[in-house]
């Protein structure tokens, strides 16, 4: 019944926004109210669920967001991302630059969340698109498939290190046979698939001027630019923050994180967190792309305005995917993938990768599905002898595929490459779920090779 439910809610979901052009943040928690009675919730827990879900997602992603988008706005306005897009498209050329977006986005997804890495990266991915007069997907694709393989098969992100530990298994073989299997998934999902969905689908590979969620692209003599180191660094300086942080961590505590540093110990925990990195650059970019552009206090503050007016509704969007999320979660849909899967005699790591699969769809958050799936194959990995390594992996691939409107990530590459619903599925839900498949097909043959 719980997956009958939720199967009718996002039919009526899409039938909202599709075919009534009902607001999608309103379509969301109308859905959510009404999937949670399907569910037999409590009426009087339904609000409370709705405002979980909000505030636990864009508590911190309001401020990261926010900022995010003024450090990339001022970067863009001072010529930053120009001089960075022109550099590259010389050094690389044309018909590189998938590769150079894709290796680039790799770095700082290493280092950053997937939603910091696409707020930081879309400013300067358009530009790079403007000026070599392609489509945005062409390198958006490929920009988004190398920070969503980072996110779900590398230590530090979440779900990866807290399933390694869940697990027990160990942090540096994780990392370096996570490297090799998102390699390998980058590229399929990334350069690849781009150019087969090109095919099936040319009307969303336009060339753009202009993006509802970050407005228009100004632009620039080359000479009237920052230089590229200046911009490079402003850009990245969030990475910077947060790597010297991880590198710390590892140095010092083993790659844990610590519970109650004190000392040099606090003060680099506290330039790592998403919020106090994006915070300290922000103040970095006032100056490199302010002050030192001699740009006008007026420039400065239209800047931040047109960013956060060009979020505002974005944000809304994902509260509202997250408050679906929570329903689900509290009306028992994860208990009831438990139960389908019990006694089941199947390879732990096909069956690992299954379940977190269709936690991942029911749920729609990538952590809470890899976390929920790590408890359920416990005991069958312990069992079967099975290197937890290779477990790690075929969860994090199945807490990527099938991305929907249940997850922020599909609302988020909506909205910013300016997609409707039905290409939103054809790009991004299919490139999430080529990267699960790729993934689970790496966690076998990897363990065949070495487990």
């Amino acid at each position: 019944m719980p997956f009958i439910i939720l199967t009718v809610g996002i039919v009526f979901l899409l039938l909202l926004i599709v075919k009534f052009k009902l607001n999608t943040f309103v379509s969301l928690i109308i859905t959510a109210t009404l999937v949670a009675l399907g569910l037999g919730m409590n009426p009087a827990d339904i609000a409370h669920s709705i405002e979980t879900g909000i505030g636990g997602t864009l508590g911190e992603l309001a401020i990261v967001f926010g900022m995010g988008a003024m450090l990339g706005r001022l970067v863009a306005d001072a010529g930053g991302a120009f001089r960075i897009a022109e550099t590259l498209i010389q050094k690389f050329g044309r018909k590189r630059l998938q590769l150079a977006v894709m290796v680039a986005s790799f770095i700082i997804g290493i280092a950053l969340f997937f939603e910091v890495g696409m707020v930081l990266l879309i400013p300067i991915v358009f530009a790079i698109a403007m000026e070599a007069s392609v489509p945005l997907l062409y390198l958006g694709i490929p920009m988004a498939t190398a920070l969503s393989v980072t996110h779900g098969f590398l230590p530090p992100h979440p779900a990866p290190t807290a399933i390694a530990v869940a697990l027990g298994a160990n942090p540096g073989k994780v990392l370096i046979f996570g490297l090799i299997t998102a390699v390998v998934a980058a590229i399929i999902a990334g350069p690849l698939f781009t150019k087969v969905i090109m095919k099936v689908i040319p009307d969303a590979f336009t060339i753009k001027k202009e993006l509802t969620a970050f407005g228009e692209q100004k632009t620039f003599k080359l000479e009237d630019t920052p230089s590229f180191g200046i911009a490079t660094l402003t850009s990245l300086f969030p990475v910077i923050l947060m790597a010297i942080t991880t590198g710390w961590q590892i140095f010092r505590f083993d790659g844990r994180v610590p519970k109650s540093p004190q000392g040099i110990d606090a003060v680099i925990e506290m330039i790592g967190n998403p919020v106090m990195a994006i915070l300290i650059s922000l103040v970095v970019a006032l100056f490199t792309m302010g002050y030192l552009r001699k740009r006008s206090f007026k420039e400065i503050a239209n800047s931040i305005d047109t960013s956060t007016r060009s979020i505002a509704g974005l944000l809304l969007v994902i509260g509202g995917g997250a408050a679906f999320k929570q329903v689900l979660i509290d009306g028992g849909v994860g208990k009831a993938v438990a139960e389908v899967f019990q006694g089941v005699d199947v390879s732990p790591i096909i069956l690992a990768w299954v379940i977190t699969v269709i936690l991942r769809i029911a749920l729609g958050s990538a952590t809470v599905a890899a976390l929920t799936a790590a408890g359920l194959v416990m005991p069958l990995m312990q069992g079967a002898g099975i290197d937890p390594t290779f477990m790690v992996l075929s969860i994090g691939a199945g807490s990527l595929a099938f991305s929907h409107v249940n997850d922020a990530g599909f609302w988020m590459f909506k909205e910013y490459f300016d997609l409707n619903i039905k290409q939103t599925f054809q790009t991004w839900t299919l490139l999430e779920t080529i990267i699960a498949v790729v993934g689970l097909g790496m966690s076998l043959f990897l363990n065949m090779l070495f487990g």
